[in-house]
């Protein structure tokens, strides 16, 4: 594990809220080099804590209206990797977590419509033949989207 330092977590923050923000206006705001914000930044990456940078995209505006988390039930645990392969392949399912309690598996979801939602699952999910039930929860809204603060 590598650990890091304030100014390794200052770099952090900084990027997280705008991964575009220069090194050069980095190093400036926190008083070293542009060289020594390129270093950090390189040897938090090859450590792994940097897993490369992307956009977040507003679905809504995409007309992605419908946002639900799918709890599903397995016939057997030994079908998880089975079941992970297969929802893989359907783009709608947008996150798969391997849980505790009373899912093995719980799922987010995103259509444009109810109408596709209930499409993806009579017509995709549910004839997953290792899958015992779902429960669906229907996300109204997203009130808090954050990353970690290191």
């Amino acid at each position: 594990m590598h650990n890091i330092d304030n100014l390794d977590k200052q770099i952090l923050r900084v990027l997280i809220k705008d991964a575009r923000t220069p090194y050069a206006e980095m190093a400036k705001n926190f008083g070293v080099s542009p060289g020594t914000i390129h270093v950090r930044v390189e040897k938090m990456r090859q450590a792994g804590i940097i897993q490369g940078t992307k956009i977040r995209i507003d679905q809504r505006k995409l007309g992605y209206d419908v946002c639900c988390f799918i709890g599903i039930i397995l016939k057997s645990a030994k079908d998880y990797d089975k079941v992970i392969a297969k929802l893989e392949k359907f783009d709608e399912v947008v996150e798969a977590y391997y849980t505790t309690g009373n899912y093995s598996i719980f799922i987010k979801v995103m259509t444009h419509t109810i109408a596709e939602l209930h499409a993806v699952l009579a017509t995709k999910i549910q004839l997953i033949d290792e899958i015992q039930s779902t429960e669906t929860l229907i996300s109204m809204q997203n009130p808090i989207l954050r990353d970690i603060t290191p």
